[in-house]
């Protein structure tokens, strides 16, 4: 692959289809989890409350902000490819690891094992799709990735938790992901190509000034970056929230474990399948103006969840907090690559991911103490209320971005 290989989606739609596939199988590693583990942990191991329950979803998200970190580091001096392999090589023990586990703990620690495998696979995806496609279809290329993974987290936690439901919460369940560990890592070893050649070439044209302190100017200095970065965070703490709260609120109400895995599940189908419209909107659109309509959405969505017992709503409202959240996370992704140039554009992305994902951590502390002392209506509350406000910084702090997104970046 050399440099003459032209930047865009029709040119390379197929190593761009293969790399949205094996996306798909990265999102379905999550998806094992996301709907059976409340019950796996108290059937399994008599884990019941919410904290340690939550538990895992910090280590997983500790885990993952750090891989996503140095998967930023790692990838002009190793390669795209290489780091997408270590992902996979990760994942493959992580089922077998579930099944043996002899304690909580083990499963604790067996996440901070997944949370790296998904750190180096799905941001090594990212970057090499926006590497092959180039600026014009920047947007609808984050939408197709983000579809693949996060409709795949629904679709897995449905499946996972019908098997469950027919079968039993262990082991069953984790069989999937062992199969899906497998063909994720064989497609990636024997069918992927390297992309960092197109970068390179990219990097030729793209007008942007360069970061000259690329964590600093990403977290905090640049108005654009440093605001798309704190809304990553609370969308992940709320995220992180709902995974670990949103099915002990319906098993509070006596739902059956079939039913819970339906509701857990619209969420991320939502968010997953409403990427593939509103990631091209986001090369078409306002960024800022997607950002702020995301997270309010999201916000109302998950005040108003508290206020109700019956399924039907509860459905509705998870639905509208996953179009909040397919509002945002392309449009996240877009605003950070068509801010930073090619080849500083892996590191900015591996620092927004850093602190995105921390969001989890965050999110599994503050939900699990709050339900804990004051239950789960105060957690689910209080997290709202925090979306509202990152809302609120978008509204007053970030630039509008929709005429400078193929600009020359803005001065810190």
């Amino acid at each position: 692959m050399d440099l003459n290989h032209e930047l865009g989606l029709r040119q390379n739609w197929q190593q761009f289809s293969l790399l949205v596939l094996i996306n798909g199988f990265v999102g379905a590693m999550v998806g094992l989890e996301r709907s059976i583990f409340p019950s796996f942990a108290n059937e399994r191991f008599g884990v019941e409350s919410a904290t340690a329950i939550l538990s895992f979803i910090l280590a997983f998200g500790f885990a993952k902000a750090i891989g996503n970190y140095l998967t930023g580091r790692m990838m002009n001096s190793l390669g795209r490819k290489k780091v997408l392999l270590l992902g996979w090589t990760l994942a493959l023990p992580i089922p077998w690891l579930l099944i043996w586990a002899p304690s909580w703990n083990w499963v604790v620690a067996t996440n901070i094992l997944l949370g790296l495998s998904q750190g180096f696979s799905w941001s090594a995806t990212i970057v090499m799709k926006i590497d092959l496609v180039g600026p014009k279809h920047r947007g609808l290329a984050m939408g197709l990735n983000e579809f693949a993974g996060y409709f795949s987290v629904g679709i897995m936690a449905f499946i996972t938790g019908y098997v469950a439901n027919r079968f039993g919460v262990y082991p069953y369940p984790f069989y999937i992901g062992a199969g899906i560990a497998i063909v994720g890592w064989m497609s990636s070893a024997l069918w992927v190509k390297e992309t960092h050649q197109f970068a390179v070439k990219e990097s030729q044209d793209d007008p942007n000034e360069p970061l000259t302190n690329v964590f600093k100017e990403t977290t905090f200095t640049h108005k654009t970056l440093s605001t798309v970065t704190q809304a990553g965070l609370v969308n992940n703490l709320n995220d992180g929230m709902i995974w670990g709260l949103f099915p002990l609120l319906l098993l509070g109400l006596d739902f059956s474990l079939e039913l819970v895995a339906l509701l857990s599940a619209i969420y991320p189908s939502v968010w997953g399948i409403g990427q593939l419209v509103t990631g091209k909107m986001s090369d078409h659109f306002n960024p800022k103006k997607l950002l702020l309509w995301g997270m309010l959405l999201q916000g109302v969505a998950i005040l108003i969840v508290i206020s109700t017992r019956e399924a039907m709503i509860l459905g509705l409202l998870s639905a509208l907090l996953g179009l909040g959240t397919a509002l945002v996370y392309p449009t996240f992704l877009h605003i950070i690559a068509s801010h930073t140039r090619p080849l500083q554009r892996a590191e900015s992305l591996g620092v927004f991911r850093l602190w995105r994902d921390l969001g989890y951590v965050f999110g599994a502390l503050l939900s699990g103490i709050l339900a804990d002392v004051f239950g789960l209506k105060v957690a689910i509350f209080g997290v709202g209320l925090l979306t509202l406000a990152s809302a609120g910084i978008i509204a007053l702090r970030m630039p509008n971005t929709y005429k400078s997104s193929r600009s020359p970046s803005e001065a810190t």
